[in-house]
């Protein structure tokens, strides 16, 4: 899932999920009976004849992971899922969206450069040099909190504890060296 939803204007909402088993060979009646369902688990079954220029700019994000979701991933890679977002809307998508990957059981891989939204989403956070990339450190997250929402995450004690950390490491990457 990229930082674009790239849902084509011209399908409906349902047609735009059913595309990658359309292209695939693999569209099956249990196919649209699961896009169906999906639809309905997140809150855009009655959006499923709509085109995507009459859904919000979160629906439409919530469309593109159904239509990821559909093709039944092992691995769920989402590259910057949030960035087209006003921040109000970024917060409830990445709320509802984390909600969805974690019930579904789904491993996801989120590439972000917000700090807030990694530790909000994350159980672990990598964190990379600059180029070419190594991993610079891993950084388990365990936030005391009963709700696992990513605005209650921004309040939970531990929050500022692992946001200085993170700084600190993405920091020491950009500190000016000194010339001799």
């Amino acid at each position: 899932m990229l930082q674009q939803d790239h849902l084509f204007e011209w399908r409906t909402i349902l047609k735009n999920i059913l595309l990658g088993p359309e292209i695939n060979g693999t569209l099956t009646r249990a196919k649209e009976e699961l896009a169906l369902q999906l639809l309905k688990d997140y809150g855009l079954y009655r959006f499923k004849d709509k085109k995507p220029w009459e859904l919000s700019g979160g629906m439409r994000q919530r469309a593109a992971l159904i239509r990821t979701m559909v093709m039944e991933p092992e691995l769920l890679l989402l590259d910057e899922p949030f960035s087209a977002l006003d921040y109000q809307s970024r917060l409830m998508v990445s709320g509802d969206i984390g909600r969805i990957i974690k019930s579904a059981g789904i491993t996801a891989l989120l590439i972000t450069h917000d700090l807030s939204e990694a530790i909000s989403l994350a159980d672990r956070i990598i964190v990379l040099s600059k180029r070419p990339a190594t991993v610079k450190r891993q950084i388990d997250i365990s936030l005391s909190l009963t709700d696992n929402s990513p605005l209650a995450a921004r309040n939970a004690p531990e929050f500022k504890d692992y946001f200085s950390l993170l700084w600190k490491e993405i920091s020491d990457e950009y500190e000016p060296k000194s010339c001799t």
